[in-house]
């Protein structure tokens, strides 16, 4: 018997017609409405709990959802009940309360205890598969994986076999077997790219798959699934879920090829759905804004912004710590790096963390410490290999042998990383790998090809509008306009900088130097111009017109 009365047929028809063409906020204010004339069965609750969910809703998505399961029981539907326990699971683990989830899924697998649900013992196995993530074990992730897959193989149900490739690959990923679980996630992606699946599950992937591309740095694949996350969200104008992670991507994206004003708007764009209830995509829009902010010399702005990202449960590391060190708090920076790293034990995890590590480390002049983290970010590039994170790794590398006053061995390094940059068309890298090749060509006494390159990267960063490393060239291209009393170009720069009453350390800092090299250099200026004090090298610097000027 039709549990709705006939004035109430017109709206739930209505909505479970909008549910099919995916007008997500048609249908659920139809169900909405029919519900509250009658209340709807379980497969109308989870329509309307899906529909909640895609326009911005979560709350009112889990709230459905447990009605559903409520009702499912009461009516012996396990197969209602299981659906509706289980992706509350999903959801609230996505949120990060694990307990809730965990009970849910306790939940779950009480529904189906004692019989022969093959189908349901596969979607079990995918929490057990997140737990084995969460625990550092990308193998045993697989492995569970593997076994929903032949699961969802012999089933034919096409949403546990997605998600069964999305865990296989993400597992390879994480064990460093790279084109073996890249190969898993294009697999997965198939399902999601001919339409296959429900439109919770195609979200899920295509998101999980982007961030597993952006973690291991696999440009091509990110390109070419945001492109297609892009239009799948442009097909459903209304949806708020998956489109505020779509525009975080594309921002990063934009960012990464040197379109920084649009990069920031597609970031507080992500940010304004976040206000309309799109709650996962906030720390990421927040964080995003604060590095296009950094990068441009925007420094209040993406100190607010870093402050957003963290109290929406996003580590605002390692931005917040370059920002730190584009302020001259060194000792800070070093700190907040510092600690982030003790928190984090995944490889890719810290993957993110160790180049800002390396360039905070030398600017605080430990070129002992900043050594020993290139190394073990060389050690995770070996099993990680990509062209980007050798281009990575190449320019720490040449960063830290110039700090070390080795320019001869550090300036193949920087090259290298620049060709890799301009190749892939990442002008702000390549910009800075230009910079520390200008300053490796001045350290080894080559003052012409010091200037061409560092005139090209200051073209670069003027056109990024990267306003701090725009700076940072003027100064070291600014003309002199006073005889070197013997000193060489670099010796002029260590007694400009001696004057303003800098230490070796920050000195080290800003030329990217070791302090032994400073020091070396202080102790030529010293018998040079006959004196023996920092204050007699200042005095001397004013007096005879040693400090640099524009004109």
């Amino acid at each position: 018997m039709d549990p709705h009365p006939s004035g109430s047929i017109g709206l739930l028809e209505q909505g479970r017609r909008a549910y099919e063409r995916r007008d997500w906020s048609a249908a659920r204010e139809s169900l909405t409405a029919a519900d509250a004339e009658s209340p709807l069965a379980v497969d109308d609750l989870w329509r309307l709990a899906v529909s909640s969910y895609l326009v911005g809703d979560e709350d009112g998505f889990v709230d459905t959802l447990e009605r559903g399961h409520r009702l499912a029981r009461e009516l012996g539907d396990d197969a209602g009940a299981f659906r509706s326990a289980f992706w509350i699971g999903m959801h609230l683990g996505e949120r990060g309360e694990a307990a809730r989830a965990s009970g849910w899924f306790g939940r779950a697998a009480r529904v189906v205890e004692g019989r022969d649900d093959a189908v349901a013992g596969g979607y079990l196995l995918l929490p057990k598969a997140l737990e084995r993530f969460g625990a550092g074990d990308p193998e045993g992730a697989h492995d569970l994986g593997r076994d929903a897959a032949i699961i969802a193989e012999r089933s034919g149900e096409r949403d546990l076999l997605a998600l069964a490739l999305l865990v296989q690959g993400r597992g390879r990923v994480g064990q460093g077997r790279l084109e073996e679980g890249l190969a898993l996630l294009d697999e997965a992606m198939v399902a999601v790219a001919t339409d296959e699946l429900t439109p919770t599950v195609t979200g899920l992937i295509y998101c999980a798959v982007i961030g597993t591309c952006r973690t291991v740095y696999a440009l091509g694949r990110a390109h070419e699934w945001v492109e297609a996350l892009s239009d799948w969200c442009d097909r459903q104008p209304d949806m708020v879920a998956y489109t505020g992670e779509c525009r975080v991507y594309r921002s990063e994206l934009l960012q990464l090829h040197g379109a920084w004003g649009d990069a920031l708007e597609e970031a507080r764009r992500a940010g304004r759905l976040r206000n309309e209830g799109a709650a996962a995509a906030a720390g990421l829009a927040h964080y995003q804004e604060g590095e296009v902010h950094r990068l441009r010399g925007e420094l209040e702005a993406a100190e607010t912004a870093y402050r957003a990202a963290s109290q929406a449960g996003r580590e605002p590391q390692p931005g917040l710590a370059l920002l730190r060190l584009a302020q001259g708090q060194e000792e800070t920076a070093a700190a907040a790096v510092r600690r982030s790293l003790a928190e984090t034990s995944s490889p890719l995890r810290r993957l993110r963390l160790l180049p800002a590590q390396v360039e905070i480390l030398l600017a605080a002049g430990d070129v002992e410490a900043a050594e020993s983290t290139c190394e073990e970010l060389a050690s995770i590039v070996a099993a990680y290999s990509s062209p980007v994170l050798e281009a990575t790794l190449a320019a720490a590398r040449g960063a830290v042998r110039l700090a070390a006053g080795e320019p001869e061995s550090g300036l193949p390094e920087l090259r290298r990383a620049w060709r890799t940059w301009h190749e892939m068309d990442v002008p702000y890298e390549a910009a800075r790998a230009r910079l520390g090749i200008g300053l490796a060509c001045r350290e080894l006494g080559d003052e012409d090809g010091a200037r061409l390159e560092l005139e090209a990267a200051r073209t670069a960063f003027v056109r990024l509008g990267a306003t701090p490393d725009t700076e940072r060239v003027d100064r070291l291209l600014r003309p002199r306009r006073r005889a070197s009393h013997g000193l060489t170009p670099r010796e002029l720069e260590v007694i400009e900088l001696v004057a303003t009453g800098k230490t070796n350390r920050a000195i080290a800092g800003e030329l990217f130097i070791s302090e032994k090299t400073v020091a070396r250099h202080l102790s030529n200026i010293f018998t040079k111009l006959g004196i023996s004090s920092r204050a007699a090298a200042t005095a001397f610097a004013y007096e005879n017109g040693l400090i640099g000027d524009s004109a």
